[in-house]
């Protein structure tokens, strides 16, 4: 069952078949194979991934996401992180990495937080004299910290596939997501010292706090959001309706950005993203539902179990497992896919699943800037207009420190579990 599994899955799509399709082929292969083909079992689990409360937040983020680009909420944060931190010696680097994390705080994934950013940002860096290709680099890394930073697109599909709090990855994403943010920065000043980028005069005092109160009202969305959730006030899906009105109050009414012209763009460009992630959750729920049936959680478990019942030495063995499938499937199929399969065996080892979720998440972060499929990689190939060979090998070195970072919150699980812990007495 396994082995029909990974080559049916995998030869449908090297064949350039869409990933959902390729799930529902693979789904009809397993059920061959197991001699009960049905179409409407099928059907019925499609439908059941998609009748979900909880996945109704994907499209309200991801609305509120094209909603700020549209708004000039992502200008007034770049503006912002500009002004804070832009007269250090290779500022705007440190403005691209701040200015992400920020906006993670409110996209929820690696490629709006990318474009958003990287349109704004990767014209004045090529203006001022960073290397273009190196500064399309930094900003597809810092992007990355957009499903990692709360709130996050995949740790939703996460807690919904393993019945894992939402809030709980939510908040063990912080600390991870800070880090990631740091590491970043300090990669960046180690290359810094190295070249002559332009350093620019302080801002004065004033200025500074004229642009973070022009900001505020885009700084403090994310802390509306996530005070929401942890406080009980309204659910994840709740708040991410809540993202969606405040940054149209703010667009509209306060910075006077929005144009009513634009709505009809904005709801199309929500929706297309928006139907692509459900599409292939409702298809994954149907292969689940045959991958418990074939009981390949169990066959994995055995494979690696037999290698070692060490917690430590299973999650180096899953990390290094993770790192491989991230370089050639994207993060939501691949989550989709394996967290069915990986979930039963962390919990048979007294892994904790809200630990294990969060390092599969920032594990396949990773593969979001590897070739040949990292869909981050390629916006930053849009945006530079680099080749993916290009922009690869100057990619290479923050992928390392991401990998770093990985073994960090693998090996040092407080740095996930401490404010979830801390706030919700686990």
């Amino acid at each position: 069952m396994l082995t029909i599994f990974l080559v049916s899955l995998f030869g449908f799509l090297a064949f350039g078949i869409p990933v959902a399709f390729a799930l529902i082929l693979s789904t009809a292969a397993l059920m061959l194979f197991h001699n009960n083909f049905d179409t409407q079992i099928v059907v019925q689990h499609m439908m059941a991934g998609a009748e979900n409360y909880t996945l109704m937040s994907i499209p309200f983020f991801m609305l509120a996401g094209e909603i700020m680009n549209q708004g000039g909420i992502s200008v007034r944060i770049v503006k912002f992180a500009n002004d804070l931190i832009g007269h250090v010696r290779g500022g705007l680097g440190y403005v691209t990495v701040v200015a992400c994390m920020i906006f993670a705080g409110v996209s929820g994934t690696a490629v709006a937080d990318t474009a958003a950013v990287g349109s704004i940002l990767h014209p004045v860096m090529k203006k001022e004299g960073y290397e273009s290709d190196r500064s399309a680099a930094l900003i597809c890394a810092a992007g990355c910290t957009g499903p990692i930073i709360p709130p996050s697109m995949p740790m939703i599909l996460y807690g919904v596939i393993g019945g894992v709090s939402i809030v709980g990855l939510f908040l063990g994403g912080i600390v991870p997501g800070l880090i990631m943010g740091f590491a970043l920065m300090i990669y960046w000043y180690i290359h810094s010292r190295k070249k002559d980028y332009p350093v620019k005069q302080r801002v004065p005092f004033i200025q500074l706090l004229k642009s973070m109160l022009d900001a505020i009202w885009a700084l403090i969305l994310p802390l509306v959001i996530m005070g929401g959730i942890v406080f009980g006030i309204f659910t994840p899906t709740e708040a991410a309706v809540v993202a969606v009105w405040y940054a149209f109050f703010v667009s509209f009414f306060i910075y006077r950005e929005l144009k009513l012209s634009k709505l009809p763009e904005i709801l199309l460009d929500a929706a297309i993203s928006s139907a692509v992630v459900m599409f292939v959750a409702s298809a994954a729920t149907s292969t689940a539902f045959m991958i418990t049936v074939g009981r390949i959680p169990q066959a994995i478990a055995e494979v690696i179990t037999s290698i070692s019942t060490n917690p430590l030495v299973v999650m180096f063995i899953i990390n290094i497992f993770l790192l491989l499938v991230g370089a050639v499937l994207d993060l939501t199929p691949a989550m989709l896919i394996l967290a069915p399969i990986l979930i039963p065996l962390v919990k048979n080892l007294g892994i904790d699943p809200l630990y294990f979720g969060v390092v599969m998440v920032f594990n396949l972060c990773i593969g979001l800037l590897t070739p040949p499929v990292g869909t981050v990689l390629y916006v930053g190939c849009g945006l530079s207009g680099h080749s993916i060979m290009q922009l690869s090998r100057r990619v290479l070195p923050f992928v390392v420190v991401l990998i770093a970072v990985l073994f960090l919150i693998t090996y040092v699980p407080e740095t996930i579990l401490f404010i979830p812990k801390w706030f919700q007495g686990r």
